[in-house]
């Protein structure tokens, strides 16, 4: 009797083992198919909101490359089930735009990243109701010899120096060439980057009268106000920073619609 026991468990076992590889497999198998639907489901929204951000840039009068959109955060189904996005990337290479009186301001890349995005389901199937973004930031950096052809005064050279903005030109004075330096102040007003110059000297600068009012006059010429070109998503420039490769500004809002204007 043993031995006829010990007999029949054995296909038993055998068949328990290829069920559990096939259990095994089929999981494996199935967590490949959602994998792949959640990566072509993120893909299509990626490249929806590319889309719609460069609709808005050609709108605005700028231009960029074509907006490189990730959504961060996974899986991406389960974000859109919940109805609440950690965060969405966006960049765009090469963006310029207007900056007033026929000036163009050119960052090689301005990053945007807008988060906590509320999107509810019921909205996205209807298209009924509000898509929001609580925050959106973007960076940029404008380089020095930009801003310099900018300002537009001969053999201007700018840098970065102890996180101030730092200029150095050459000025003719009583028939002699002396290279004259100054720090800047950079503020941000109405979406205005001002630069105003202060502190101007040069070594072996004559102190007359007369040398002290062409400096003061040139330092008149130095001062520039440059209109930040309207940027996507309501952004607003709140900072400019130098840094050694340029300034870099950074740009704000809150509760910014995506789906009625925003975006």
């Amino acid at each position: 009797m043993g031995e006829v026991y010990g007999t029949q468990q054995r296909p038993r076992k055998r068949r328990g083992r290829r069920l559990l590889i096939t259990l095994i497999v089929f999981l494996v198998l199935l967590g490949a198919v959602l994998v792949g639907l959640d990566r072509f489901a993120a893909s299509y929204a990626e490249r929806m909101i590319s889309d719609r951000v460069a609709e808005q840039v050609a709108d605005q009068q700028a231009t960029s490359e074509k907006p490189d959109v990730t959504i961060e955060g996974v899986p991406f189904l389960t974000q859109v089930l919940d109805g609440r996005y950690q965060e969405i990337h966006i960049q765009l290479p090469h963006f310029s735009g207007p900056a007033g009186n026929g000036r163009t301001l050119r960052t090689d890349l301005l990053d945007v990243r807008a988060t906590d995005v509320d999107a509810p389901l019921d909205t996205l199937r209807s298209g009924n109701g509000d898509i929001v973004a609580g925050a959106v930031t973007g960076t940029g950096t404008i380089d020095y010899a930009q801003v310099a052809e900018l300002i537009n005064q001969p053999g201007l050279k700018l840098a970065e120096q102890n996180g101030k903005l730092v200029g150095s030109a050459p000025v003719q004075a009583l028939g002699q060439t002396f290279d004259v330096s100054g720090a800047a102040t950079v503020a941000v007003k109405d979406n205005v980057v001002q630069i105003r110059f202060s502190d101007v000297t040069a070594a072996g600068l004559p102190d007359v009268p007369i040398v002290k009012n062409l400096i003061a006059s040139y330092v008149q010429k130095l001062a520039v106000d440059l209109t930040v070109p309207e940027l996507p998503l309501n952004l607003k420039v709140q900072k400019v920073e130098p840094q050694p490769d340029g300034l870099r500004f950074t740009a704000g809002a809150t509760n910014v619609p995506l789906n009625t204007g925003g975006l």
